[in-house]
């Protein structure tokens, strides 16, 4: 059983991680571009999320080019795109990095999408899911993929009073983009 983190409304926190990357010659860490199948699974993610009705109120992303193009490409797939802040603190971000970022949150905003990086975002959701739906949590555990999304619920004032435990994750899903020409 989770821990409540309080009353309030229910939150949710989605987590994207970015999609497949390419890695060209020469070209920094920081900007390398999203490989064919990231621009496949990318938009593909941006479904999910619509089908699983998880639009976020707000977008927090890594400034990374690959995070910035999943953010696109996956937002593009809805008819209004929340608003999103670039956050330069959420490349290579720890869990305690990017629990700074979540935490700063306004407490108006009840679904918030943070699109990053791995190890973090898995180390992240490990950390503040107490408990999950079916074997999600073991799904994470396992492996967090590009393009993985991992949904937590909780219940909180304000998102700063998300902490270790507090959270249920709901879901952890894969979505994944067909190549042309297949169905």
């Amino acid at each position: 059983m989770i821990a409540r983190a309080g009353a309030g409304p229910l939150r949710r926190l989605v987590v994207l991680r970015h999609a497949k990357s390419a890695w060209p010659a020469g070209v920094p860490d920081h900007e390398r571009p999203l490989a064919p199948r990231g621009r496949r699974d990318a938009p593909a993610a941006g479904r999910a999320l619509a089908e699983a009705d998880c639009l976020p109120d707000l977008a927090l992303c890594s400034t990374a080019v690959r995070a910035r193009q999943t953010w696109e490409l996956a937002s593009a797939q809805w008819g209004t795109p929340p608003p999103v802040r670039r956050d330069p603190r959420l490349y290579a971000a720890d869990v305690s990095d990017l629990l700074t970022a979540v935490h700063e949150v306004s407490a108006e905003v009840e679904t918030l999408l943070l699109v990053g990086h791995n190890p973090g975002l898995e180390d992240l959701v490990l950390e503040l899911a107490g408990d999950s739906l079916d074997d999600a949590l073991d799904e994470v555990r396992v492996k967090f993929p590009t393009s993985a999304i991992a949904v937590l619920a909780w219940h909180g004032p304000a998102w700063d009073a998300l902490a270790p435990g507090t959270a249920l994750l709901t879901s952890m899903i894969v979505p994944r983009g067909k190549k042309d020409g297949k169905k």
